[in-house]
């Protein structure tokens, strides 16, 4: 039995030690309470970063180019494959149409990228393109910036910070790919690593980056050229004749090969440029030209470059942000408010945990809210003492569980970069963790108001004589 330290009425202070000293008499029901409520904060806490964690990671602001185009199909699947590196290629360009893409007035950049191989140890994506990719800003005001050297030799490469760390890889070291969607073959060409990223935070830390030249040399990249005439014939709406007048230069210095190679000399020591006809792009990055003068002008372009694909070659131009909100708003953000209301469903049942212990104690302590009320305190005193311990239980539990989220984080946030790649910041804070606290109040306010009712309600000359 616990009572006022002094007669009369209690001190605020007198209130909390009261309060603190019933909890301690019941030290493993509160313990256990508490801890419910800690987990579902704690619970909480990951749901929010989470969700911050992967907005963060497909943060389309972070993205230096107005377009991406690609073969016709879907939009979805053509960003995440061209900007996250998480899908398959869809299809191929042919070369020829990023040569035309080029000569566009209204565009300022058009990088190449072909995607689709893997590095032999660690399955990182590969993607070959041109050192421009790396003069175009990866976010507003960030730089890509390199320990060394740009890939601008044929067989050179820079590797993101991930694949660095991961593989052990450093300036010199060589690597062989491995051919897309074949495990088991890996190619002979071995590219030389000249640089390593500064981390971005994005999908090019889990990116290693060849020449675009020597990815088209590597065996087996080249389009077999019946398949590149017909290919183009298809994307061009031209005829298989007017294909090959077209490319009637690579179709005679290649027969010129050909005849070289199968005249006694041994053809791995022959370093050919691969023809233009057989040298394909899984995507184009675009940028359009912008006017100081008028702001939205690329804008516009953009969208009116994107309606012209639409009505002419087998191409598409996609505004990346636009499949990656949709993703975001109808999946994860579903599924984000999907979790949220089943932790808000435990945070209940933890409060309700906090009423059945409160509630259940108060016939055992009858007695003691009796002498209380004997030596001067009155109803409202005790009521408040009831409610006192509820708010110090859901604090207590809110409090361990937002500690404890953020510790699970901490202690995560290596593994999660080293499996995915996602540079993630294991201080990281959702805004939304402010409201923790006064819900944590306001729960403890309603599940201790039946139980301070109840003692509100004590006879006193009853339970004196009990």
């Amino acid at each position: 039995m616990f009572l006022p330290s002094v007669y009369g009425l209690p001190a605020p202070m007198n209130l909390f030690s009261i309060a603190l000293k019933s909890i301690r008499q019941r030290l493993l029901a509160s313990s256990l309470t508490a801890l419910s409520v800690a987990l579902g904060v704690a619970l909480m806490i990951a749901v929010l970063v989470a969700n911050k964690i992967v907005t963060q990671s497909f943060d389309l602001q972070r993205i230096g180019y107005d377009l991406v185009v690609g073969p016709k199909g879907s939009e979805l699947d053509l960003v995440l494959n061209t900007i996250f590196r998480i899908s398959p290629p869809i299809e191929n360009l042919p070369w020829r149409y990023y040569e035309e893409l080029k000569e566009n007035k209204h565009i300022g950049v058009a990088i190449p990228i072909a995607l689709g191989d893997s590095t032999e140890e660690g399955g990182f994506p590969i993607l070959g393109t041109t050192v421009e990719y790396f003069g175009v800003e990866y976010a507003e005001g960030r730089k890509f910036r390199t320990s060394h050297e740009w890939p601008r030799g044929k067989w050179e490469s820079v590797v993101g910070a991930t694949v660095a760390r991961v593989n052990g890889w450093s300036v010199g070291d060589e690597f062989r790919m491995v051919h897309a969607g074949q495990d088991d073959h890996v190619h002979d060409e071995r590219f030389t690593i000249v640089g390593i990223l500064e981390p971005t935070g994005t999908p090019n830390d889990r990116t290693v980056f060849v020449n675009l030249s020597g990815f088209f040399a590597i065996s087996g990249h080249e389009k077999p050229v019946e398949e590149a005439i017909a290919r183009e014939a298809e994307f061009f709406g031209e005829t298989v004749e007017q294909v090959r007048e077209h490319h009637a230069d690579d179709l005679k210095e290649m027969a010129a090969h050909a005849h070289h190679d199968h005249s006694g000399h041994d053809h791995a020591h022959h370093d050919h440029p691969t023809p233009d006809l057989q040298k394909e792009v899984t995507a184009i990055l675009v940028r359009m030209k912008e006017d100081p003068k008028r702001p939205t002008l690329a804008q516009s372009r953009a969208i009116e470059f994107s309606a012209q694909l639409r009505e002419g070659f087998k191409a598409q131009a996609v505004n990346p942000i636009r499949p990656m909100q949709r993703l975001m708003n109808n999946l994860v953000g579903n599924v984000r408010i999907l979790l949220l209301y089943l932790t808000g469903i435990i945070i209940v049942v933890s409060g309700i945990s906090i009423f059945v212990s409160i509630y259940n104690s108060m016939s055992e302590r009858k007695r003691e809210i009796a002498i209380m009320r004997a030596l001067g305190a009155d109803r409202m005193q005790v009521f408040s003492i009831i409610l006192t311990e509820s708010l110090i239980l859901c604090l207590i539990g809110g409090i361990a569980g937002i500690l404890l989220g953020h510790g699970l984080i901490i202690a995560a946030a290596p593994i999660v970069t080293a499996r995915t790649g996602l540079v993630i910041d294991p201080l990281i804070f959702d805004p939304l963790e402010l409201t923790l606290i006064p819900i944590m109040i306001l729960l403890a306010a309603l599940v201790g108001f039946i139980p301070g009712l109840t003692a509100y309600r004590t006879d006193v000359a009853e339970n004196l004589t009990s």
